[in-house]
């Protein structure tokens, strides 16, 4: 994926820093929602339950959308294919390791820093995609488990 320090700051750099401690090393993705306009696989919690992350937490930022087209709704935003955010817990300084990659256009409220794009691979998150998920995560926050496992086995930032 590209990150983009532009206007993703904070997130970029958290990434950037999660990445060389190896934080992300050998976790699993834990969460895949197959729904209508809403298809994103969530990552970055090393303890695959989806409430792990790091000591500290750090706002959304709203720069990091401008560029996001609106959705038919008149509220939320279409995070396109490809796009890379940040998971939130609703409130401020929730955002930490958490990170949901859209593998379809994905309408959602204007909540999630985007945080970068997916610049290959995107055809393995799609394998995964097709085969489902455990509906453990049903009615709220929806999803569950991907039925195909996906593990981060190293992640590395390059300059």
């Amino acid at each position: 994926m590209t990150l983009d320090p532009e206007t993703a700051p904070c997130a970029t750099n958290s990434m950037a820093f999660l990445a060389q401690e190896g934080f992300f090393d050998g976790s699993p993705c834990h969460r895949l929602v197959n729904a209508v306009n809403f298809g994103v696989l969530q990552c970055g919690d090393p303890t695959g339950t989806g409430a792990g992350g790091p000591a500290y937490g750090y706002s959304a930022e709203a720069d990091s959308l401008v560029a996001l087209e609106p959705a038919g709704d008149g509220i939320g935003l279409i995070y396109p294919r490809g796009s890379v955010a940040m998971a939130s817990g609703g409130s401020p300084l929730t955002i930490g390791s958490q990170f949901f990659i859209c593998f379809e256009d994905t309408q959602l409220a204007p909540d999630y820093t985007l945080v970068g794009t997916i610049t290959s691979g995107i055809e393995v998150i799609d394998v995964v995609a097709a085969g489902g998920n455990d509906e453990s995560l049903e009615p709220s926050p929806g999803g569950g488990a991907p039925l195909v496992p996906i593990t981060l086995q190293r992640v590395t930032v390059q300059s």
